[in-house]
């Protein structure tokens, strides 16, 4: 959604912002289509501003919120998140609507203070469960601490059945460029990326909001969600679960010399002439890594494949097995190719590191390269390929 077509509901308007310009969300995820920072606008006999914006578009943003609300000045600032994509401008708004009232609970504030040095606000400190009126609609804050971080709150709106999420729900990319993979996919990439290790803290979330009647998910990043909500919301019991979402097979692999890329990519072949359903391929050292971590979460198989090297793993297999065990990652089958020339040690170093997660299940057949790949190693390829096509043949 665009602010110049700003409509959610007959009360409900769109006032945030794309930025075109961003090459890193968070300083560590791709975003080639953009991000966009959302607000929105309630208008009632009380007018509540949901969330503030990005550093950069301040202007942008209250020229929005004056052309809706046609130069009245807002009641209310509900802030539901502190970090600085949706709080920077929050001193902006203060300064151009002094008598507006900050809306948020005690760590929002702590926070404010941290980060602006704003201690005099008007405020009104909410705990969990309070409502606000502002004439026709009754908002109710509903805390989600964790998700991702602890001062977070999710308002409902009672008249029009809309959810303000915060950050859930959200996806990469600009709302003002078309995404042809449509939403569960960069939600996917950025539900594992920032939120995948707070899956405890999304269960209870999905619980408290399961009574809710919704209509609409208004989130913090992305577009407006409408439709059959429930096909968001079970996404998300899903990834939280930490549950595959689909049968397959991911293949990460980190090659020096070409070889253990060649094992990966013959495994692969011989996965797609075994029926698998789905099979993904990176290289870990060259491909986004976190569209890597993605279909791992996203698919029911995993496949490891690195070098030996300095008694250790490759580096960026080493940085992909951590990405994933930070997250949690769980309840799946793993299988390791490893390659060394004198004294093979990968799989055991990856074994190692995924001890911790819970539920993973080892393929009997791990296959060993010395070197290069020849008549034996092929051979433990094509039974692994067996065992893993297991399941779909």
């Amino acid at each position: 959604m665009e602010a110049a077509d700003c409509r959610v509901t007959d009360d409900i308007r769109y006032v945030g912002v794309n930025d075109h310009e961003i090459d890193l969300f968070e300083s560590q995820f791709a975003v080639p289509r953009g991000m966009a920072y959302n607000s929105y606008v309630i208008l009632d006999d009380k007018i509540a501003v949901m969330d503030a914006t990005a550093r950069e578009f301040g202007g942008e943003w209250l020229a929005n919120i004056e052309r809706v609300t046609g130069g009245k000045a807002p009641s209310y600032l509900i802030v539901q998140h502190m970090e600085p994509d949706h709080s920077y401008n929050i001193q902006a708004f203060v300064e151009k609507y002094p008598d507006a009232q900050v809306v948020g609970n005690a760590k929002t504030f702590a926070m404010i203070g941290q980060f602006y040095g704003l201690d005099s606000l008007k405020k009104i400190v909410v705990k969990n469960g309070d409502t606000l009126e502002l004439g026709h609609h009754t908002l109710t804050f509903i805390f989600a601490p964790m998700i991702h971080w602890p001062e977070v709150m999710m308002t409902w709106d009672s008249r029009d059945k809309v959810f303000f999420s915060a950050d859930a729900f959200g996806k990469f990319g600009a709302n003002d460029v078309e995404d042809p993979d449509g939403w569960a996919c960069e939600a996917r990439r950025y539900y594992f990326g920032i939120v995948g290790k707070y899956g405890m803290q999304v269960q209870t979330l999905l619980k408290k909001i399961s009574c809710l009647e919704m209509k609409t998910i208004c989130s913090l990043h992305g577009p407006v969600l409408t439709g059959d909500i429930s096909e968001y919301l079970n996404l998300y019991l899903t990834w939280s679960a930490y549950k595959p979402e689909e049968p397959g097979v991911t293949i990460a692999y980190s090659s020096v010399y070409g070889n253990t890329r060649e094992a990966a990519l013959r495994l692969a072949d011989m996965l797609k002439a075994g029926n698998c359903p789905n099979v993904s391929v990176f290289d870990v050292s060259r491909d986004d890594i976190h569209e890597a971590v993605e279909d791992a979460f996203r698919y029911s198989k995993l496949v490891l494949a690195t070098t030996t090297y300095n008694a250790d793993i490759f580096p960026t297999m080493r940085t992909f097995i951590e990405n994933l065990t930070e997250r949690n990652y769980q309840n799946r089958t793993v299988a390791l190719i490893e390659n060394g020339s004198w004294a093979p040690m990968a799989a055991k170093v990856m074994r190692a590191l995924l001890e911790k997660s819970k539920n993973i299940t080892f393929t009997e057949t791990t296959v060993t390269l010395k070197s290069a790949l020849n008549a034996e190693s092929e051979e433990a390829l094509r039974k692994l390929a067996d065992e893993l096509c297991r399941d779909w043949q």
